[in-house]
């Protein structure tokens, strides 16, 4: 009798041990399913977990029109590039991260330097962008008016397109500027310029 009682018991917990392994193995599978998705069990639609703009624009394939504006080959004028990049939240900031990547048109040449970062952008209610770049914005520019003159109005111009933009403050490092090269004051915020433009 006792033995009996000794193999059914074995019996049980064996059971017990192997479903409940299935069962963990099956609770992995649905979390790794879910993973970054809560179901939200009053209206039973998923609630994403911590999404940036990125993914957002993964998720929705969704794409904006932008345009860009980069050198002439001469080095003169400004000309428009218009490229298509991910529709995300910071619009502004990614498409003046797309001006520092330079022209994918071979005949267009860069107006800032490719070892410029963008550290912060700020565009406030009144329509005022404050942008604030790295300092070798100012190091590896070529050091002439024209060059200043470029540089300035791409930014000015490629941000004013965005209706929230009306006006555009530049900073270098956190400090607030009155000139790149020493050619152009900008002290003032800076509008847009399509005399510059060809």
């Amino acid at each position: 009798m006792k033995k009996t009682a000794l193999i059914l018991m074995i019996c049980l917990i064996g059971c017990l041990v192997f479903s409940g392994c299935g069962l963990l193995n099956k609770m992995k599978q649905d979390f790794k399913q879910s993973e970054g998705v809560l179901e939200d069990s009053i209206f039973d639609e998923p609630i994403v977990v911590m999404e940036t703009p990125t993914d957002l624009a993964t998720i929705t394939n969704e794409t904006k029109l932008i345009t860009l504006y980069f050198a002439d080959p001469l080095e003169e004028k400004l000309v428009v590039e218009e490229r298509e990049i991910p529709k995300v939240t910071g619009i502004a900031r990614a498409t003046l991260e797309e001006l520092i990547k330079g022209p994918l048109g071979l005949e267009l040449e860069s107006t800032l330097p490719a070892s410029t970062k963008l550290l912060d952008i700020n565009v406030r209610e009144d329509g005022l962008a404050i942008v604030d770049f790295s300092s070798d914005l100012i190091k590896d520019l070529p050091a002439t008016a024209t060059a200043e003159k470029l540089a300035v109005y791409s930014i000015v111009n490629t941000l004013t397109q965005f209706p929230t933009v009306q006006e555009v403050e530049m900073r270098v490092e956190g400090r607030t500027i009155d000139t790149l090269l020493g050619y152009m004051q900008i002290e003032d915020n800076l509008i847009r310029d399509t005399s510059i433009v060809k």
